[in-house]
């Protein structure tokens, strides 16, 4: 098909008809998103707007007249089914700009006035018909480095949802981590500029065939103009926007790459809004060192919120999320996101689940139950895109706030009192509302029956006259049946049509002279009199000026309560946090959960550990120990596939991230000391479209561990070395659990396959052996699940492929030849001290690689110059180095 381009520059209008004119002028402010232009009943797309819209929402192609000589191409959509449209462009990474009218029909010389009241895109939806309730979406603008010598991003992101408003700097290879935590739906970047790695390889398309800028981190990418990223600019915008003179008092004074990132981010919200944003005041600069650091792979392989086949059940998050309200489910999705490094704020809330324990917390939970998300309705109340039932939702939500608190106050803790005072709110926003608002009122301001009868006194008029209508038609049916003898005569009225007298085609001989013709219909002919005409346009009028009058007046309302938005914020984000400590409560009484101790004292030390969400699934789970100390903080753990090796590793890993979430743990007890990071390397799987094998994918995230990991880090390591030969593998992964133990001195769980890797702890005292237990009946294998110290005696792959479904023929020949290679392999494997320390260059050695401190040309040099690095294999690297010690030896320097 080729594709209807816009028919002009706007400076070369005059030959279109007036509404092309005005259609071409909007739709030239907004050349980048889709425009629905309102026409009545419905919103139209023309030309190339039209052509897209009809491929990604299977709409209807029309064309209809013509506009400097070009056919008007059209599609359009009902104003009714908008939210319905809007949601599935928003999914496919559109941005949409709602052009209304503005200006009145009756009044209007040409096109009615119309202009773009809001602009939604990925990151800045309002609606609740365009939000997943139990997520936030975010906005997120980055902004570049400003130099080499300084190469820091900046980071802004906004709930607008919620008003929530974060700064951050992190470093380029940082980035991953970050985007994996704020989640954003919509990220901003400098147009023409590298894209960083994080967000570079494109998604493929939709079978919509839609063009959306889909990334990796699930983000559409929206290319800003490069001057929009201004640091004086920015801290002026924040200063501005939440009202100081100074950023100190917030802790952003001097981070200038992220004012830079602001200055785009405030920019865009505001644009794609029409206003200011009145309920973002409050800023918070976050560091990564302050929280638990979990970057994309230790989210995913943990399954946080979502399995490893991408779906959102069984994972830690709806094991956890038994939430009453929409905000709580939010609020618990944050915590569990990013747990704060500071030990103070998860004993903060041990405490208040101890506390509810001790408590009615059943009751509390009862009454959270459905209240409305007032959370949101305040933000659409603060950008003025409220809607009617919305605000009676909030009007029932605050009605049952004295009794929330009284439960609240019945919890002697320190946490839940703040809860409580959050909750004390100003009385006269609900009176306001029990005046003001219809109870319950109609569905959409435009059909009346949104303001309350008795709240003004002209509007009660307006309505007594039209309310009037049915009885004074009545009267005149009864009054015109006689008079004209007609008795199936009726008087009705009809939206479009307006009143009529309504008779049939077999009674047309009795009308009366002062009937005139209004309509003919199949079967019946309708007829206006002057006293009829007299009484509709009174009517009509007065229903016209009624709901004129109760825009007015909600239009009102809607901004005397502008000053309950910031309070009805804190008493949500208040609501969101009884929900989610009450729903811990629940948690952890239902799964038999204890209390963590969280402590200065280095390790982690877990007895009687469970995996949450696993033992949910099971009948029977065997719990097992995890100590890890600094005496014996790195565990080489062996055993069969499907021995639970895997999950031993991932529930010490979730049990010490809910303890710094502030959630009791499924164990029989738990001392965890300072935890600054959680990775993980588990799992196989390759990145084709990044042009990564398997065991590329699985060096990279080993390398990214190796170069973050500290001595307070918790590394999970699982079968590292396999995606490669024998030899190669168990190198890398001798020097991988080297580095880990000696040099990153993390605490370190290392699950292999490689029994050679079972003398590390002869040669590290800080390391120790560990293998979960199988035992064998006849020729299969039974899995005990327990962890024991000691290596395991062996690995069991065959039992476990002849578990799998194997042939016996090849399950046979498999043991003979297993039995082969081991008693081929164990003389060798022997002699090979894998462990021991590398051996320093001697003098020699030192000579020959330095130049300058040769004297004349030797033996070891000219070896030395021979060899090409790249086609050695380790085996090879490592028979020449002692070829080498040889040269060295027979030639020693003067």
């Amino acid at each position: 098909m080729v594709r209807a381009p816009l028919p002009a520059p706007t400076d070369e209008l005059s030959a279109h008809t007036p509404m092309m004119q005005q259609y071409l002028r909007i739709k030239a402010q907004h050349p980048d998103v889709l425009v629905l232009y309102r026409m009545g009943d419905f919103y139209e797309l023309f030309f190339a707007d039209a052509e897209k819209a009809a491929r990604l929402l299977d709409l209807t192609l029309t064309r209809r007249g013509q506009s400097a000589g070009q056919t008007i191409v059209m599609a359009g959509v009902p104003v009714q089914a908008l939210d319905t449209y809007l949601a599935k462009l928003v999914r496919l990474g559109e941005s949409v700009a709602i052009c209304e009218q503005v200006g009145d029909p009756a009044t209007s010389k040409g096109p009615v006035e119309r202009r773009v009241e809001r602009i939604v895109t990925p990151g800045t939806r309002l609606d609740d018909g365009l939000l997943d309730d139990k997520a936030d979406c975010a906005l997120l603008a980055i902004a570049p480095a400003a130099s080499r010598r300084e190469p820091q991003l900046g980071l802004a992101w906004l709930v607008l949802t919620s008003g929530a408003l974060r700064l951050a700097e992190c470093a380029p290879e940082e980035l991953d981590s970050w985007l994996a935590r704020i989640q954003p739906a919509e990220v901003l970047w400098p147009q023409d500029l590298p894209v960083p790695a994080a967000l570079q390889t494109a998604l493929p398309g939709t079978a919509a065939g839609a063009d959306a800028r889909s990334r990796p981190s699930g983000a559409m990418l929206s290319p800003r103009a490069p001057w929009q990223f201004d640091a004086s600019a920015g801290l002026d915008k924040l200063r501005r926007q939440l009202g100081v003179q100074s950023l100190e008092a917030f802790g952003a004074q001097g981070l200038q790459r992220a004012h830079a990132a602001a200055a785009a981010l405030l920019s865009y919200a505001e644009q794609t809004q029409g206003r200011l944003l009145s309920h973002v005041t409050d800023l918070q600069v976050e560091r990564g060192d302050d929280t638990v650091q979990l970057d994309a792979t230790a989210r995913r392989n943990l399954e946080l919120t979502l399995t490893l086949r991408g779906e959102p059940a069984p994972t830690l998050m709806s094991l956890l999320d038994v939430c009453q309200t929409p905000a709580g489910s939010r609020l618990l999705r944050q915590w569990l996101a990013a747990p704060a490094c500071d030990q103070r704020v998860a004993r903060g809330r041990h405490a208040a689940i101890a506390a509810l324990h001790a408590g009615p917390w059943q009751e509390l939970r009862a009454a959270l139950r459905g209240l409305a998300d007032l959370e949101r309705i305040a933000s659409r109340l603060a950008l003025q895109q409220v809607r009617p039932r919305e605000l009676a939702a909030a009007r029932d939500t605050l009605r049952k706030l004295p009794g929330i608190m009284a439960l609240a106050a019945s919890f002697d803790d320190p946490l839940l009192a703040a809860q409580h005072a959050a909750l004390c709110l100003p009385d006269a926003p609900l009176a306001l509302l029990d005046i003001a608002l219809a109870d319950p009122p109609a569905l959409n301001l435009r059909d009346g029956g949104v303001i309350a009868t008795g709240f003004d006194a002209e509007l009660d008029e307006l309505r007594s006259i039209s309310g009037d209508c049915s009885a004074w038609l009545l009267q005149m049916e009864a009054r015109e049946r006689e008079r004209t003898g007609i008795a199936n005569l009726r008087v009705l009225y009809n939206k479009v049509h307006g009143f009529a007298i309504e008779v049939t085609h077999g009674q047309t001989d009795k009308v009366p002279a002062d009937y005139r013709r209004r309509q003919t219909l199949k079967g019946a002919e309708r007829y206006i009199t002057p006293e009829l005409k007299a009484f509709e346009d009174k009517a009509l009028s007065a229903q016209d000026r009624g709901l004129a009058r109760e825009r007015t007046l909600y239009a009102e309302l809607v901004t005397a309560l502008q000053a309950a938005v910031g309070p009805w914020q804190r008493a949500a984000l208040a609501l969101a946090a009884l929900d989610v400590l009450a729903a811990w409560a629940e948690r952890a009484q239902t799964w038999n959960w204890v209390c963590p101790e969280l402590t200065a004292l280095p390790g982690i030390e877990i007895r009687g550990g469970r995996h949450p969400v696993v033992q949910a699934q099971v009948e029977r789970f065997v719990p097992n120990d995890c100590v890890l100390l600094p005496q014996s903080r790195t565990h080489i753990i062996t055993g069969p596939n499907m021995g639970g090796k895997s999950t031993y590793m991932r529930q010490t890993a979730l049990i010490a991230l809910l303890a710094y979430c502030g959630s009791f743990v499924p164990a029989t007890s738990a001392r965890i000391g300072p935890l600054d990071a959680i990775h993980t390397r588990i799992g196989a799987g390759d990145d084709l479209a990044g042009g990564r094998s398997t065991f590329m994918v699985e060096m990279t995230e080993a390398a990214a561990i190796l170069r973050r990991a500290t001595p307070q880090s918790l590394v999970l390591m699982d079968e590292i070395g396999r995606g490669t030969s024998t030899f190669d593998g168990l190198a890398l992964a001798a020097a991988i659990a080297a580095h880990l133990h000696e040099r990153c001195h993390a605490y370190a769980l290392f699950a292999t396959h490689y029994f050679e890797l079972t003398a590390f702890p002869t040669s590290h005292p800080e390391a120790i052996n560990l293998h979960v237990s199988a035992a064998e009946h006849g020729d299969g294998i039974v899995f005990l699940h327990e962890v024991q110290p000691g290596p395991a005696s062996r690995s069991y792959g065959v039992q476990v492929a002849q578990l799998a479904g194997m042939p016996q023929a090849v399950i046979r020949d498999a043991r003979r030849r297993l039995e082969t290679l081991q008693q081929a392999q164990s003389a060798q494997l022997a002699q090979l001290d894998l462990f021991a320390p590398a051996a320093p260059l001697d003098d020699a050695l030192e000579k020959a690689l330095d130049p300058a401190r040769a004297s004349k040309p030797d033996p070891l040099r000219e070896q030395l110059a021979a060899i090409d690095p790249d086609a050695l294999s380790p085996r090879d690297a490592l028979d020449l180095l002692y070829a080498l010690q040889v040269v060295a030896r027979e030639n020693p320097a003067d």
